[in-house]
């Protein structure tokens, strides 16, 4: 038997991923893009072609990223503490207008040059730009038996999203990228969560995938081992008996209320493996937990 040459094994991979691409056709993937795959070099150029290669083969994607490392780095430079409460930024005025700054211009941008110079045409967005992201004021309750609400500042949750100018940029080939930034009925800014704002935007576009790029394999057993396939029931048993808790949580609560809400599944994969957007959507293997509804 003679030994499959480089160009026979590029060649089977392309002709596995066939079935995928029929079945995806013209279908739209949220996929918020985060944690190493957005600071490591190397990844970052694998990212966008990744982005750029599902365009190509008619698939929509729509991407939606976060970039609080690099807000923390900026308020440093500027002299200005960081404050957290239950994991989120304490955004006041100031820190909002470097919020706004970080995201919307230098992380997004960037985001848009690395696609574009992958040959695709993505256009930056932010929540403010036409209305696209309607925000209101989130407040978090103080600690255990404290009836308090905390208002922690210019942070916000999803009021609602207008489909439409994401829906136009789909339909001329362009590549959403979206920083999560809403605007409040006063026209005030708010600093949003990026999964929320990744799982509400694949609920209203009904799209096909919700993918959360993370630093982790993915859901793992009480034993470490890597949970590849989860019904949304499996996933409220995993979390009443303790197996997933914690840092995972947020992201689990935002792709099941994406599966329960329309979006056929849903992706926590591990963004520190190379091309593991093309590798969960194109291929049999996956690197990551797929959810589903039921």
């Amino acid at each position: 038997m003679s030994i499959e040459t480089a160009a026979q094994r590029k060649a089977t991979i392309l002709a596995e991923a066939l079935p995928y691409i029929q079945r995806f056709h013209g279908k739209t993937i949220v996929i918020k893009y985060g944690g190493n795959a957005m600071t490591e070099e190397a990844l970052k150029l694998q990212f966008a072609r990744d982005v750029v290669l599902l365009k190509l083969v008619g698939i929509n994607p729509v991407v939606v990223h976060g970039g609080g490392p690099q807000i923390g780095d900026f308020l440093k430079r500027v002299g200005k503490q960081s404050e957290f409460v239950q994991g989120m930024r304490v955004t006041d005025r100031e820190t909002m207008d470097i919020v706004e700054m970080v995201l919307g211009g230098l992380v997004n941008k960037e985001i848009v040059s690395l696609i574009n110079q992958q040959g695709g045409r993505a256009v930056g967005l932010s929540g403010k730009d036409g209305g696209f992201i309607r925000a209101r004021r989130l407040k978090v309750k103080g600690s255990a038996g404290d009836s308090e609400w905390l208002d922690i500042g210019q942070v916000g949750e999803v009021e609602r999203i207008d489909p439409e100018i994401v829906s136009l940029l789909d339909s001329r080939d362009f590549i959403p990228v979206i920083a999560p930034i809403g605007e409040g009925s006063d026209g005030e800014a708010y600093n949003i969560n990026a999964d929320l704002v990744a799982g509400n935007l694949a609920q209203t576009l009904k799209a096909e995938k919700l993918v959360l790029l993370t630093n982790t394999q993915g859901v793992l057993d009480k034993r470490g081992n890597l949970l590849t396939g989860l019904t949304a029931a499996e996933v409220q048993g995993l979390i009443a008996d303790g197996t997933i808790y914690g840092g995972m949580l947020p992201k689990i609560d935002c792709a099941l209320r994406a599966v329960c809400n329309g979006v056929s599944t849903a992706h926590i994969i591990d963004g520190r493996v190379p091309h593991a957007l093309l590798l969960e959507v194109l291929t049999d293997a996956g690197v990551g937990t797929l959810i589903k509804g039921g």
